[in-house]
């Protein structure tokens, strides 16, 4: 708990709603003070090693001093101006240079402050690139079990309808087509008469890249994406890869769409977008998405603008974590993360209440074969002096890039020894 010197977290504890959690039955919160490295530091003076790089954010880990002194020279020059009618440096420069190394040949970015948002707008814009073509029929989406992609109702709408975290709103939300991801032959060809079947009415289908992140770590191959661009392309569907989770670096290379050789028409990025310093999300579309709504009739526009839409401050946290990924081996280390979590993780397999241990990029997950008690199992960690948040029956790591060999030992450690007692 905190001290006694730190009123705030007594007097401001009772005015926060918290999320993802019964608030009634959830242990407090931790007070965190400091950050640095990939430590996070608590009132009472603990230190946690960070597992998950606060929701898989922090990729530089905590307070790297480039993208600090950045961010704050932008502070010191220009913090924010609207970005109707008005653009700046920060903004251009982070649209081009993201233009540049998403493969695939994106010509066009549209900032926004959440991952939410950035798939909202993802999905607006194909809807919308229908009717501008004078097509008003294709107003649905085609999405996969085990899909996570955000909290707002559009995005709730393309997520798990049963296992997924937003079942609660299963009347409420509009009535998308949900298929299992085609891995094999016989949900390929489910896949493929139900595409068909519904093509007329699909404005896109959308996808997690290679990991279905919050719906529960779920791997797939290549293959599996595609096979879903080949009949994308075959029934004239838009594609959007929703890569917040996947894009820079977490997978192994600096976005899944280059590991898995397929190029979507959309792309979400958000998370660690500003090196986990900043809210900032960007939508890219193709030069042919574009096309759609340059046009003589304003109707035609994209109607959406975030108020803090290419925050000037966010967008130079943005353009410093490239840089970093430029300048420092960042793809390197993760596959050094690979090799340490494969070896470090490997023990659990041996035991009978595990389901599954893989690892892919810097993402270490054990699956356990039935649910189990989460407040418990963060107080383990926590007394291990590590920050882990297992959700469902997944424990995961997804640490900083930059994580020191012996923290990566004490994460890999602290799962083992907390799985091997769960029995």
């Amino acid at each position: 708990m905190a001290h006694k010197a730190d009123a705030w977290f007594d007097t401001g504890l009772d005015h926060i709603w918290r999320p993802y959690c019964q608030m009634k039955l959830a242990d407090p919160p931790l007070p965190v003070v400091a950050t640095q490295g990939t430590r996070i530091k608590l009132a009472d003076g603990r230190e946690l090693i960070d597992g998950i790089a606060s929701w898989w954010t922090a990729c530089h880990g905590y307070n790297h001093p480039y993208i600090a002194a950045t961010v704050s020279e932008q502070l010191r020059v220009m913090p924010h101006v609207m970005f109707g009618d008005l653009v700046h440096e920060q903004a251009l420069r982070l649209a081009a240079r993201l233009c540049a190394i998403v493969p695939g040949g994106f010509e066009r970015a549209f900032f926004s402050d959440s991952g939410s948002v950035s798939v909202e707008v993802a999905m607006k814009m194909a809807v919308q690139f229908w009717l501008n073509k004078g097509v008003g029929t294709r107003r649905k989406f085609l999405a996969f079990k085990g899909a996570y992609h955000g909290d707002t109702f559009a995005t709730m709408a393309v997520c798990d309808p049963e296992e997924g975290m937003h079942s609660l709103f299963k009347g409420v939300l509009p009535q998308n087509i949900i298929a299992d991801l085609p891995r094999d032959v016989e949900t390929r060809g489910l896949f493929e008469a139900l595409v068909a079947r519904h093509a007329d009415e699909l404005a896109g289908i959308i996808v997690e890249p290679l990991v279905q992140g919050a719906g529960g770590m779920l791997f797939h191959e290549p293959a599996v994406l595609q096979h879903i661009r080949s009949l994308a392309d075959k029934h004239d569907l838009l594609v959007i890869f929703d890569e917040i989770f996947t894009g820079f670096g977490r997978t192994g290379t600096m976005f899944a769409t280059q590991a898995a050789e397929v190029t979507p028409d959309i792309i979400c990025l958000s998370k660690a977008l500003t090196g986990g310093t900043m809210p900032l999300a960007a939508t890219l579309a193709q030069k042919h998405v574009f096309d759609a709504f340059w046009s003589d009739d304003p109707a035609h526009a994209l109607m959406h603008g975030p108020t803090f839409m290419a925050n000037a401050l966010a967008c130079a946290a943005a353009n410093a974590s490239l840089d970093l990924f430029e300048s420092e081996p960042r793809l390197a280390q993760v596959a050094a993360i690979e090799a340490a979590l494969t070896e470090g993780l490997a023990p659990c397999r041996e035991f009978g209440h595990v389901s599954d241990v893989r690892v892919k990029g810097a993402i270490g997950v054990v699956e356990l074969a039935n649910p189990f008690d989460l407040d418990a199992l963060k107080r383990r960690f926590v007394e291990l002096g590590v920050f882990v948040r297992p959700f469902g029956r997944i424990i995961y790591l997804t640490p900083a890039f930059t994580i020191e060999q012996e923290e990566l030992q004490q994460l890999s450690y602290a799962v083992v020894k907390t799985v091997s007692k769960m029995e």
